[in-house]
């Protein structure tokens, strides 16, 4: 795992300093502590921070081919590196070092754009082609790994793996996208689509870019998505038997490695299936890590301990204060761009804990996005067979006026917060779900933005985004749409970036087994009575994984990393919610009404309203352009 930064002139060439790439490199030195390297040629220069995994000594970057007609910087790992390695020289490659790297270089030379069909893995690099003039930026199928691009007023695109390292570049503009702030009030999160900074994009998952010098930028290309048209067919028994070897391949193949490999270990039913899976593969025990809370009621200690004593691993646990406030700034210097999933806390915590014992970690990301395990996906899947069965004309008035009359409730039991579902089913699937998905609902948001936001959002709202990313899902259902969004928009914006930065942040290297693109290509293709039965999720995983794990760890209510936000701003934080909505910084951009933000904070310390999780976006928002040093 590595950071990679570079500067390419789209336009007529220009020497390229190469201290320039250097110090973008420099502010990615977290991500790759083991070495660097630069390399520069007219119009062009690549940088590399490396962290060793494979081949320790032998794949320095930036790295040249055997021809020396083509150079990479690489971040990420191809899992099948070694089978394409046999299979290139057979056509006559020749190769001087045992990594993967190596193996991209010659792929492309073989294969061109095309040989992203074969590359099995993790990946963001850029290829410059010495032949050809021309830069090939690509990131992988999911967006694991991530890759920042900005045009510069100079005429040249610069990336980097993070933000910083574009902030490392004078030319890089440091102004606010006035969206993106719409965006991640919305979300908690600035989804792939945007960035904070006007004019920094993000590659999106599955595409790459092809650029030339002394020719307009070409715009990102699709290479890969995924499908839910095709419905599988059989006995569940016989796709049960079909999803352990898409199972077993996608784990056993991320246990490549050449320094110590361990595991999370939550005591769920994703990673408890990762943890059951590493040891079937290797006779030596699994290291497992897991993070405990000091509140018995947010804690899984106990059910992680049961499955590292059912496998035998070598369990490492830590228990941390359930306030872990003090990681706000470390969090903020993480993340550059503001990101409010108050989980990034304990998600730190673990990979801190992980890295004292391994390198590597596999975590079990991905499964709830890819077999619908979370309940809005349940729960959406519901309304949409309510939705079939009333008419529109039915269904709009009926359950708009009940969403608008009953009592938000916070304070009740779940079944009876049953206003969001009756504003859900007011509106058609794609509406509703971007409701049920939002963290702040657009009727808030209308009352906390100011004059100058209204102005500069004008008619763009973020769910829009979301909605057309439904509409448009290669799929058959409602429930198939739900789970697109999911992949596309919610896993690489909040689930990969916590885990990228976060694991980054301490040298160390995640992987996401059951994110293996065959696994999921065939999970999309599974009925949705072997995704969803009744009111339980990931139904034909958990009755596979029935032959290794107790019913009572894959039955169990779904839990995660809980952070107790409506406690700490009634609590010791109570003085940070009143300073956050008071900050000048905020409200001096005019973005937000002031008698609003006053009131939000005065009915959430009185235990009037939970406003928990919005206090927390509005204080890491704060903090975030605090450290960008931008207010509008």
């Amino acid at each position: 795992m590595c950071g990679i930064a570079g500067i390419f002139h789209c336009g007529t060439p220009k020497p390229v300093d190469p201290e320039r790439v250097r110090g973008m490199t420099d502010a990615l030195a977290h991500r790759g502590p083991d070495g660097s390297g630069v390399w520069t040629a007219h119009g062009v220069g690549l940088g590399h921070r490396r962290l060793s995994i494979i081949d320790l000594e032998g794949s320095p970057q930036p790295m040249h081919s055997v021809d020396g007609r083509a150079v990479i910087v690489f971040n990420g790992e191809i899992y099948n590196y070694r089978e394409l390695r046999r299979e290139l020289e057979k056509d006559g490659a020749r190769f001087r070092t045992d990594g993967d790297t190596e193996t991209i270089l010659a792929a492309w030379q073989r294969w061109g754009t095309g040989c992203l069909d074969r590359l099995d893995g993790m990946f963001a690099f850029a290829l410059y082609d010495c032949d050809r003039r021309s830069l090939f930026l690509a990131r992988d199928r999911f967006g694991v790994k991530p890759l920042f691009t900005a045009m510069l007023s100079d005429g040249s695109l610069a990336f980097a793996s993070e933000l910083k390292g574009l902030l490392a570049h004078p030319l890089t503009r440091r102004e606010v996208d006035p969206l993106a702030v719409e965006d991640y009030m919305t979300w908690g999160y600035v989804p792939d689509h945007r960035s904070i900074l006007a004019g920094v994009e993000k590659l999106p998952s599955g595409h790459f870019r092809l650029l030339e010098h002394q020719r307009d930028p070409a715009p990102p290309r699709q290479w890969w998505d995924i499908s839910f048209t095709e419905r599988a067919r059989g006995r569940p028994d016989d796709l049960s038997a079909e999803l352990l070897h898409h199972l077993r391949a996608g784990v056993s193949s991320r246990m490549v490695a050449d320094v110590p490999l361990g595991a999370f270990l939550s005591g769920g039913v994703d990673s408890s299936s990762v943890v059951a899976l590493m040891d079937e593969a290797d006779r030596a025990p699994v290291t497992t890590c897991s993070i405990g809370f000091d509140v018995a009621e947010v804690d899984e200690t106990g059910h992680a301990r049961r499955i590292a004593a059912l496998f035998g691993t070598r369990h490492h646990e830590r228990t941390v204060a359930a306030d872990g406030i003090a990681e706000v700034d470390r969090l903020v210097e993480i993340f550059d761009e503001p990101f409010a999933d108050a989980s990034a806390l304990p998600t730190l915590q673990v990979c801190r804990l992980a890295r004292e014992h391994v390198t590597v970690a596999l975590s079990g990301d991905g499964a709830d996005e890819a077999f619908a395990g979370y309940r809005r996906q349940v729960f959406h899947r519901r309304e949409e067979q309510l939705r079939s069965v009333l008419p529109s004309a039915l269904r709009s008035p009926l359950f708009g006026t009940l969403g608008r009359i009953w009592p938000k409730a916070d304070w009740a039991p779940r079944p009876l917060r049953a206003r969001s579902t009756f504003q859900a089913l007011a509106e058609d699937g794609a509406v509703g779900y971007a409701r049920a998905l939002a963290v702040i609902p657009s009727e808030l948001r209308d009352r906390l933005f100011g004059e100058g936001m209204q102005r500069a959002r004008g008619d763009y709202r973020a769910e829009q985004a979301l909605i057309e990313t439904m509409i448009e899902t290669p799929g058959r259902s409602g429930l198939d749409a739900a789970q697109y969004a999911d992949l596309k928009f919610w896993l690489p914006g909040d689930i990969l970036t916590k885990i990228d930065r976060t694991s980054m942040a301490v040298g160390l290297e995640a992987r996401e087994p059951l994110l293996d693109h065959r696994l999921v290509q065939f999970a999309a293709s599974l009925p949705e009575g072997l995704r969803i039965r009744g009111m339980q999720g990931k139904w034909l995983l958990k009755r596979t994984m029935e032959r290794y794990l107790p019913n009572d760890i894959l039955y169990r209510p779904k839990q995660g990393f809980v952070v107790p936000l409506a406690q700490w701003f009634r609590g010791d934080l109570a003085g940070e919610a009143r300073r956050v909505v008071h900050s000048e910084r905020l409200l001096q951009s005019g973005w937000f009404d002031r008698t609003a933000l006053a009131d939000l904070a005065e009915k959430h310390i009185s235990g009037r309203s939970d406003n928990g999780r919005v206090l927390w976006q509005l204080l890491m928002l704060e903090k975030s352009l605090a450290r960008l040093d931008l207010a509008r």
